[in-house]
């Protein structure tokens, strides 16, 4: 089922479009990866993706329903997590938690299945020993592991990281790459994930999209590389 799709896109913060002639498609059930060198507008690829942003040029679309036929549920994590106010209020459980309103109403009680969603994602990120924690206390790395134990409290049909595993070492990268493997092949989900480490995340994956360099400058999208067990490097 597709989810996203970007067709022709255009789109720039100033007078000159940072991305040209983008074109994607995401379906149900992948693991994802999106690619290219610094600069190369990821991020505003998978805003624009999400509707987050809106193109001036080209069409975007967001399914409004899984395949099940509900709303779809999106988990998005952004970059630059790290900024989060030292005077944040919030533990890490009262934050987490606050993930499993997403698709249920801000005023119902919180259930049994809630709270054991909510530890489960927990534990997945390594987090759960820091429960009681207030969020301002973190380091940069432990923000970013709970907005992604967060995400995943949601039981998004879509999760869409943006270089995830930023600050993470090696033995926590491959963790996460096997937790994400989970989430698609085991529960169905799909990942899209921003990353500039395609040679140990790529046979994990089932497509890299490849931002390019556009000839006179800005960029394009996309290549699109299918993965069977291994990265085949494109261009």
């Amino acid at each position: 089922m597709l989810l996203s799709s970007m067709k022709d896109v255009s789109f720039g913060y100033s007078d000159v479009p940072c991305l040209q002639n983008a074109s994607i498609e995401i379906h149900s059930g992948e693991f994802v990866a999106v690619t290219g060198p610094n600069g190369a507008s990821k991020t505003t690829l998978l805003k624009l993706a999400l509707g987050l942003l809106q193109p001036w040029e080209g069409k975007t679309f967001l399914s409004p329903h899984n395949e099940k036929g509900h709303k779809l549920s999106v988990g998005y994590v952004p970059q630059q997590i790290a900024a989060f106010n030292s005077g944040f209020p919030s533990t890490i459980l009262e934050f987490v938690r606050s993930g499993r309103y997403v698709r249920r109403s801000w005023f119902r009680k919180l259930q049994a299945e809630d709270h054991e969603r909510t530890e489960k994602a927990l534990r997945q990120v390594g987090m759960w020993g820091l429960r009681n924690r207030k969020i301002g206390e973190l380091s940069g790395g432990q923000k970013q592991r709970i907005c992604i134990a967060r995400a995943l409290a949601q039981e998004p049909d879509l999760l869409v990281l943006d270089e995830p595993t930023t600050g993470m070492d090696q033995e926590s990268r491959e963790a996460f790459y096997e937790l994400m493997k989970h989430q698609v092949k085991d529960l169905g989900r799909t990942v899209v994930m921003v990353t500039h480490g395609l040679s140990e995340v790529s046979h994990y994956l089932d497509r890299i999209i490849e931002l390019e360099r556009k000839e006179g400058g800005g960029w394009k999208c996309c290549t699109s590389t299918s993965c069977s067990g291994h990265f085949v490097p494109v261009g």
